[in-house]
Formats: C-alpha cells, sequence, structure tokens
C-alpha cells in the first residue's frame, strides 16, 4: 500500500505545485487577470481523480479485485494527504523565499475585480484582515491546506465508493 500511496500522492503533488507556480507566475505577469475559481477547482479534480487509479490499481495487484469502501478510501485519503503536504511545502518555500510580496499582488487583485463601492469596502477590510492573519505561519500552513485537501477527500470518497467490492 505504502508504494501506491507515495507514487500517485507525489505525482499529484508534483503536479498540484506546478500548476500554483505557474497560476502565481501568471498573476505576477498580467495583473489584470480575472481568476476563476470554478477553472482552478476543476483543475483540481481532474488532478485528484488520480486517486481513483491509486486505489484501483492497489485493489486490482494486491487484493484480487476487492477491496472494502474503508481501505479504500483510506488509500485514497493517504494519496491526497500525500498530495496536499506536498503542495502545501512547494508554497511555503515558494512564497516565503520567491513572492514575498505575493499578499499585496493578491489583494490589489481581489480589490481591481470589484464592482460597487460598497463591495470595494467590504473587500479591503477583509483583505486587510487577510493580511495580518497571513503573516502567521501556521495559518498558512492552514489555508493552504484548506484549498486542496477537501477536494482531495471528496474524490476519495467518490472513488472508494465506486471501487468498494466485497468478496
Amino acid at each position: 500500500m505504502k508504494k501506491a500511496v507515495l507514487i500517485f500522492g507525489l505525482v499529484i503533488g508534483f503536479i498540484l505545485s506546478v500548476n500554483m507556480i505557474l497560476m502565481v507566475n501568471l498573476m505576477y505577469s498580467n495583473p489584470e487577470m480575472k481568476g476563476n475559481d470554478v477553472v482552478g477547482y476543476a483543475t483540481m479534480v481532474v488532478l485528484f481523480s488520480l486517486i481513483f487509479f491509486g486505489v484501483r490499481s492497489y485493489r486490482n495487484k494486491h487484493l484480487d479485485g476487492f477491496i472494502p469502501f474503508g481501505k479504500a478510501f483510506k488509500i485514497g485519503f493517504w494519496i491526497a494527504l500525500i498530495g496536499s503536504t506536498m503542495y502545501v511545502v512547494v508554497w511555503l518555500f515558494y512564497y516565503y523565499l520567491f513572492v514575498p510580496d505575493f499578499i499585496d499582488i493578491y489583494t490589489s487583485h481581489v480589490l481591481n475585480n470589484c464592482t460597487t463601492a460598497s463591495d470595494l469596502s467590504a473587500k479591503t477590510a477583509e483583505m486587510a484582515n487577510f493580511k495580518e492573519m497571513y503573516k502567521n505561519p501556521l495559518f498558512v500552513i492552514l489555508i493552504t491546506f484548506a484549498e486542496v485537501l477537501p477536494v482531495g477527500l471528496v474524490v476519495a470518497f467518490v472513488s472508494a465508493l465506486i471501487l468498494k467490492k466485497k468478496q
């Protein structure tokens, strides 16, 4: 189980990390870029769909084609956790070493997308609070995990439902 979990988790983490670095660089090079959360989360779902293949591979190679829901979810959970952890670690290094002004760029990006004066004032206060919280590395770790891990867990759950097979 360890080998399948590591391989699929590291592949997911690597691709997520490369995608994140590309998106951050795109935001830096094009400040007028409008973000699209739907595309971002759809990309994560597609990447985390590798969990399905990791669980299926383990089931077929090591368990003669049978796997209970709990074991399938456990494997998917560990794959998602490894991929998400790799994403978080890469973000921490990238943020602190290469883009320490990211929050300023991100704040201006969010405020440029405001359409009304009341929306602008509310977002300005919200982003000032977020910027203050982002000074704490523990908050950075938690918020970064919150970006990706829930998506991975949902995919792990769905994969376990689909792949479970009793003898």
